[in-house]
């Protein structure tokens, strides 16, 4: 059976979760905030949602970052490896794309990750 879990908007859900397979999408809350808050606040909610659905930024195993500008990769860049951790058995694949987003909307992240089943990852 999937699993989803609704979000704010109609015809999509922020995540869902088909046996031990979990995938989920956040921008950030508040558009406002410059890139390094979006980056920030939308890597605090991808997080949130894994662990709704008994995952985790550790148990990642694909990422697509979208951004608004290229030019605002390296900090991006700087706030993942942050976030991510020091483990290069924790750091899934990603890949980064330079698209145009709704108004403000600085950056998009889509991930896949495994729930956590007791094993290492």
């Amino acid at each position: 059976m999937i699993e989803r879990v609704r979000g704010n908007y109609i015809g999509r859900n922020k995540s869902s979760a088909y046996n031990d397979l979990v995938c989920t999408v956040a921008t950030s809350s508040d558009t406002r905030l410059d890139m390094s808050g979006q980056v920030k606040d939308t890597l605090d909610t991808i997080e949130k949602n894994l662990i709704e659905l008994g995952s985790g930024k550790n148990r990642i195993i694909s990422a697509q970052v979208y951004i608004a500008r290229m030019a605002d990769k390296p900090i991006m860049d700087n706030i993942w490896k942050s976030w991510i951790g020091d483990y290069p058995e924790d750091w899934p694949q990603r890949a980064c794309l330079g698209v145009n987003l709704e108004g403000d909307t600085l950056i998009e992240v889509t991930v896949m990750a495994v729930r956590d089943t007791g094993e290492s990852p």
